[in-house]
């Protein structure tokens, strides 16, 4: 499903280069649920960007369900995550001035998702919020929020999901429930998951680790066991 193929990423820092990345390469399969885990400055977000296609790599390339990100144009790259990719942020994201309901509906409609209403409830009854669909972001609790993030990523079924940090604003047991209900959907679903965290316990969850340090990969559990 996703494929990391040495990739290096560079920055340009005070007339010098700052590489963050460093020679990254691994292979995710299909309905793996995988955590990307190291310590602040380890280089996760910005690879998760690249995996992604939110950035491109100074060098190496991605391949995301059989697609070469290096060969994409910027909108093709769009088009794809709109099709094949859900995101879920620490910072939930949501659209303060839209129910949740529309916070799942409209990005449905922008792509032409037949039946959207439908859908976007659906996705809401199924991570508990069905009774609060015509409430707003500010009328629900952190928890409630990223709930509606997950049933918007999950709405339009996609083949991969990239969460990052996505229990960082809340507390222990509101964030052990958010990582149940991803743990649900990816085995419901068939939706690969790729967690960055900087938290042990949370990525422990995961069926596989794959450690970064100086943005380099440092550990990966899949080859610790195989060897």
């Amino acid at each position: 499903m996703l494929q990391a193929n040495g990739l290096t990423k560079t920055f340009p820092s005070g007339g010098d280069e700052l590489t963050v990345l460093r020679d990254v390469s691994f292979t995710i399969p299909a309905r793996a649920f995988v955590a990307v885990l190291g310590p602040s400055g380890s280089g996760k977000t910005t690879l998760l960007a690249l995996l992604a296609g939110l950035d491109v790599p100074t060098k190496g390339s991605v391949v995301l369900d059989g697609a070469d990100m290096n060969g994409l144009s910027e909108d093709a790259r769009a088009r794809l995550r709109g099709e094949k990719v859900g995101f879920v942020f620490q910072s939930f994201q949501l659209i303060p001035t839209l129910t949740a309901l529309e916070n799942v509906r409209v990005p449905l409609e922008l792509r032409g998702t037949p039946n959207a209403v439908a859908r976007a409830r659906d996705a809401l009854t199924r991570v508990g919020l069905g009774d609060r669909t015509h409430h707003y972001p500010a009328q629900l609790s952190g928890g409630e929020q990223q709930r509606v993030a997950l049933a918007r990523a999950f709405a339009n079924a996609p083949k991969v999901l990239f969460a990052d940090e996505p229990t960082g604003n809340l507390d222990q047991h509101t964030g052990a429930t958010i990582i149940a209900l991803i743990e649900q959907l990816n085995r419901e679903a068939g939706t690969t998951v790729v967690l960055v965290t900087h938290d042990e316990a949370l990525a422990a969850r995961a069926t596989r680790i794959i450690r970064l340090a100086d943005g380099a990969v440092v550990h990966d559990s899949l080859e610790a066991r195989a060897q």
